[in-house]
């Protein structure tokens, strides 16, 4: 009998365990992210090319827009390094 009680309370544990938690990826290849609030927890997106694009999606939202920090910029200079090189 005791090996059938441990039994259910192992299963009684894994059944009300907390739902895991979600990673969070910033993808590499876009320069804008979108984090979004709520109840349940948050969320970040980052699929915008331009600070503009993301506003208009955040507009309305709890949502911000940010920097993607892991931007690679996808094989393109970015403006800076163009102005530096002389290349317009």
């Amino acid at each position: 009998m005791p090996k059938l009680t441990w039994v259910m309370l192992v299963i009684g544990a894994i059944l009300i365990a907390p739902e895991r938690a979600r990673a969070q990826t910033y993808d590499p290849n876009f320069p804008v992210c979108l984090q979004t609030y709520g109840i349940d927890g948050g969320n970040i997106v980052c699929s915008f090319v331009s600070l503009a694009q993301c506003a208009s999606s955040a507009s309305g939202r709890a949502a911000q827009c940010l920097a993607n920090p892991y931007f690679t910029h996808a094989g393109r200079n970015s403006p800076v390094d163009r102005r530096q090189r002389g290349i317009y």
